[in-house]
């Protein structure tokens, strides 16, 4: 360190090169990244020309590999709004997604269910593809779904999103079972039963203590931070982050600002309460497109669902003026202004945002904000119950000097230039949540075991047994 207190040019490039051996030690494995939901709402669900880097994204395999990644927790990701039916549909959808993107680019990407395959597509200079499915509505209460699921590849469950489901509460919505309902508790133990791992991102405090006092495998956070250091209700309670080196489980930072700087994270909350004063709230989803149909290209999919999006927004607008009227004519204002700023929410949000912010800028996040919460969480839980959750693709805004897929190794060398060693960050970029893979695997034969040995007659014996042949 220099007399003015910043680094000097030796040690930038020893925390370079700590960061890099670290990255080399395994690479990064990122639990959480949006980008399937971007290309069915950017794309019509097209996977061509990703293997450049494309702007319109944070992610792209020209980066990826730029950036150290070496696995990839993909988020399947559908409104909540959406009945069971529709979801349990898109969701199929959306992994399909997930198996196309691997297959188009069999050079660079591989999908992957398990940790051995993680580590085989490592050393054959692939990405492992792997499925996170985000919120247990996209299973529509069923087991049965939840199993079809596993059976494609998902690897975790985040049991909600931002709402409460039937039997789970949510972290942004009012408690309305108690954390876990028996339900809820039953479908912790089948994703256990079906290697499926139970992540506790998006789900409240008393949910999350729910599943860590019933849970017999690790449990993982897929895209959280410290509630301690920035007070957002996706950030995780110092109480349970101190539960996980007895779980096993893994923690896994995110980069979304308002969970990384308390400064954001209060404008935020003014902006919010700015623009609901003017009508506007935000809703998820807004952006949502349907699937490609058969023989629909690409550029026809998005025109259906521009159309369709309009005419949801001019339904809404119908409806939430319908409910106003009724309301006024009851005398009931109150009632009569929520259901008018109801209508226009998904029209006005986005450009509502961007006048307020070129009004009111945000306040600077950068990657500092998370290194300090990542350095937090190791102190409660651990240096082995930690990981990183970028939620590239899944926020507008991000940390400054972390603005894409690329740029993981300036966090680490972040971490480098703070006196982390390069096995801790090895920890930390991968080899923690590859271990929590490796131990909740589904339980299979190996493709390659041979058949049982039989008796060559077996079938003929079977027969005589069915059909009494060998009584004379």
């Amino acid at each position: 360190m220099s007399s003015s207190g910043t680094l000097d040019t030796s040690e930038v490039l020893a925390a370079h090169d700590a960061a890099w051996e670290a990255l080399g030690a395994g690479g990064i494995i990122d639990g959480h990244n949006d980008l399937m939901w971007e290309l069915r709402s950017q794309t019509g669900s097209a996977v061509a020309g990703l293997d450049q880097i494309d702007d319109r994204f944070h992610t792209d395999l020209v980066r990826l590999r730029a950036g150290g990644v070496v696995g990839q927790f993909w988020s399947v990701w559908l409104p909540s709004w959406l009945s069971d039916t529709a979801a349990v549909t898109a969701a199929l959808e959306q992994i399909d997604l997930v198996h196309r993107l691997a297959q188009a680019y069999p050079e660079r990407l591989v999908f992957a269910r398990t940790a051995a395959e993680v580590r085989a597509a490592a050393k054959s200079g692939r990405i492992a593809c792997l499925i996170g499915l985000e919120g247990g509505h996209l299973v529509g209460r069923s087991p049965a779904v939840l199993r079809m699921f596993a059976r494609l590849g998902a690897r975790y469950l985040t049991l909600t999103h931002t709402e409460n489901n039937a039997w789970a509460d949510a972290a942004t919505d009012r408690p309305a079972v108690g954390g876990l309902s028996d339900e809820g508790l039953a479908m912790v133990a089948e994703c256990e039963r079906q290697g499926v791992l139970v992540d506790l991102s998006h789900v409240a405090p008393t949910t999350m203590r729910a599943a860590l006092a019933v849970a017999k495998a690790p449990v993982i956070f897929s895209h959280s931070s410290a509630l301690a250091l920035t007070d957002h209700p996706r950030n995780v309670p110092d109480d349970v982050l101190a539960q996980l080196p007895a779980n096993g489980g893994v923690a896994m930072a995110s980069f979304v600002p308002e969970f990384v700087s308390q400064a954001f994270r209060d404008w935020q909350l003014e902006s919010e309460a700015a623009l609901s004063q003017m009508g506007v709230v935000f809703r998820f989803g807004e952006s949502w497109m349907p699937a490609p149909r058969a023989g629909e290209t690409p550029e026809q999919t998005i025109t259906r669902g521009l159309a369709e999006r309009q005419a949801r927004r001019a339904s809404a607008t119908a409806a939430g003026q319908a409910r106003s009227e009724a309301a006024t004519g009851r005398g009931d204002t109150a009632t009569a202004d929520a259901a008018i700023a109801d209508a226009t929410a998904t029209i006005s949000f986005t450009d509502a945002l961007e006048a307020y912010q070129a009004a009111h800028p945000a306040p600077p996040v950068t990657i500092k904000n998370v290194a300090d919460h990542i350095e937090h969480m190791r102190e409660v839980a651990g240096i082995d119950h930690i990981g990183i959750g970028s939620d590239f693709d899944g926020t507008a805004m991000l940390p400054q000097g972390l603005e894409d897929v690329a740029s993981y190794p300036r966090l680490f060398m972040e971490l480098a230039r703070r006196g982390w060693s390069v096995d801790n960050m090895a920890a930390l970029a991968g080899r923690n949540i590859l271990r929590v893979l490796a131990a909740t695997d589904p339980v299979s034969p190996p493709p390659d075991e041979p058949p049982p040995d039989l008796p060559g007659d077996w079938i003929d014996q079977a027969a005589k047994d069915i059909w009494g042949l060998d009584q004379g």
